[in-house]
């Protein structure tokens, strides 16, 4: 049945020591939706299952944009029916953008689940929930537009010491190999002000790092939620250098911009705001012209080589990464040596490389020229061993230098024999240290000089230069993780009249 609206319903009636898990897929926007829909679930009467306990509720958030994204969730669900069938009580949700694609036909492939909700209203989960139990009843709700911003949202940060931060929802390009347009709509972007109070919150409760979020970071100020915004091609520049100005905030990072819109304000606001790092991803896809416009990618071979160029002539020591899609329809032996040559001039700290895959309701799902598998796989890995060998290089040259890390937790895998533990370094690597006789925390900070490197990280076993204790440790060791609840507009379109709430707004 499809549903609308949940006024009606109070998920805390039944919610209080239920238990749930939340399973999530894809990308760093799905990371943080899960933060939401666990805040969701906690507010009302929810407790997060212990670590290998069965949970009550299980929550899939799911991703659309591998080929075997179904096969992967369905197997999963799947795993869970003999449980489901011996505590009818137990329940099961599905969001995110494969439940947005599949709708009322994923109840027909597995008709043990008993929510499915979209992308456009996470919101509605415990309402959803609330229903299904009372009515035996699997409840499905997809929105078709944005109901809510999910930063209006409670959420349940997972680390105490780094945050995302989502600035936009929607994407407006129409690239043919991806299907995230038709799934989370067009582009809508926060006000300014809403961003800047939730960064505020986050640090006033001792987080060091935050990511901004988008689909499309440097198209930020195209649409205001608010209608009274006016667009503004500079706002992204303008958000960086605000980010600048808040006491306690060391590292701003942001993904992804898209080569197209990357304009040379960024580049300069990134250059001397101190506490914006020196490192960008930005996808490239294909270093064949002649791909990139089969793929509907507006820009060009020499321009992204070129927004390179003046990345590094203003950030000499800035990390660069990518991503790089293998076996695109028609891509010839010609293509494919494009792509590594733009891979040798551009020469990336890291990329991530990916096997096209096919999917259904994007144009090039329809293209002639699809590739044998055993072509596409020559090509991903001749790709992959051009980028390694330069990874490789590029930080083995970073041996005897100094880095400042943002000690971290559950980061690589790392020899127990050495006691390493790993950090990140603000151009983003991942550096594995030998804390010595230190006692160190995750969230503190510490400086130490790298003495090794492989293609994927860092090693650093020389003694530590400096240490020091930030409240992040503090609020790591003591299993706090920071909260945010209202921040942003509560619906879309024009804001309604609400009394101030010292958040900036």
């Amino acid at each position: 049945m499809l549903t609308q609206g949940h006024d009606a319903d109070d998920p805390s009636r039944s919610a209080a020591g239920r238990t749930y898990q939340v399973r999530t897929y894809g990308c760093q926007m799905n990371v943080h939706d899960s933060e939401r829909l666990a805040g969701l679930l906690e507010a009302a009467g929810y407790r997060r299952a212990a670590e290998g306990a069965d949970a009550d509720v299980v929550v899939f958030n799911t991703c659309a944009v591998r080929e075997n994204a179904d096969n992967k969730l369905y197997g999963n669900i799947s795993h869970l029916a003999p449980r489901k069938q011996s505590d009818p009580d137990m329940q099961i949700a599905v969001g995110g953008c494969l439940a947005q694609k599949d709708r009322e036909n994923l109840l027909k492939k597995a008709p043990w689940v008993d929510v499915v909700f979209g992308t456009h209203n996470i919101g509605s989960l415990p309402a959803l929930l609330e229903r299904a139990r009372h009515n035996r009843e699997a409840q499905v709700e997809i929105a078709e537009s944005l109901r809510e911003f999910p930063s209006t949202l409670p959420a349940a940060r997972e680390s105490a010491y780094a945050a995302w931060v989502s600035i936009s929802v929607g994407c407006n390009n129409t690239c043919t190999f991806c299907i995230v347009p038709a799934l989370r709509g067009r582009e809508v972007d926060r006000r300014p002000a809403d961003i800047l109070a939730e960064v505020r919150s986050l640090v006033d409760q001792g987080v060091l790092e935050v990511t901004l979020l988008g689909q499309n970071v440097n198209a930020y100020g195209v649409s205001f939620a608010d209608e009274d915004v006016p667009r503004d091609r500079g706002a992204f520049a303008a958000l960086l250098r605000s980010c600048g100005d808040i006491d306690g905030l060391e590292r701003v990072r942001f993904t992804s911009p898209h080569p197209a819109e990357f304009t040379d304000d960024v580049i300069e606001a990134m250059a001397q705001t101190p506490n914006v790092c020196p490192a960008l991803h930005m996808p490239l896809q294909s270093g064949s012209d002649r791909v990139l416009r089969a793929m509907r990618r507006s820009y060009r071979a020499e321009k992204y080589l070129g927004i390179i160029d003046r990345v590094r002539a203003a950030m000499p020591n800035a990390a660069i990464t990518t991503d790089i899609i293998v076996g695109f329809p028609g891509e010839t032996d010609a293509d494919f040596e494009a792509t590594l040559d733009v891979v040798r001039a551009a020469r990336f700290s890291a990329a991530f490389t990916f096997q096209y895959s096919k999917r259904p309701g994007t144009p090039a799902a329809e293209l002639d020229g699809q590739l044998p598998k055993e072509v596409v796989q020559e090509r991903y890995l001749r790709l992959l061993e051009v980028q390694e060998q330069i990874s490789w290089e590029e930080n083995a040259a970073l041996i005897g230098t100094q880095v400042e890390l943002l000690v971290a937790t559950g980061e690589g895998r790392k020899d127990a024999s050495t006691a390493r533990m790993s950090g990140r370094a603000r151009d983003g690597r991942l550096v594995h240290f030998t804390p010595g006789d230190t006692e160190v925390r995750p969230g503190d900070v510490l400086t130490t000089t790298v003495t090794g490197a492989a293609p994927h990280h860092l090693i650093a076993d020389a003694p530590v230069l400096d240490y020091r204790r930030t409240r992040a440790g503090d609020a790591h060791a003591a299993g706090q993780r920071p909260r945010t609840t209202g921040l942003g507009l509560p619906t879309v379109g024009r804001p309604v009249t609400v009394e101030p709430t010292g958040c900036g707004q």
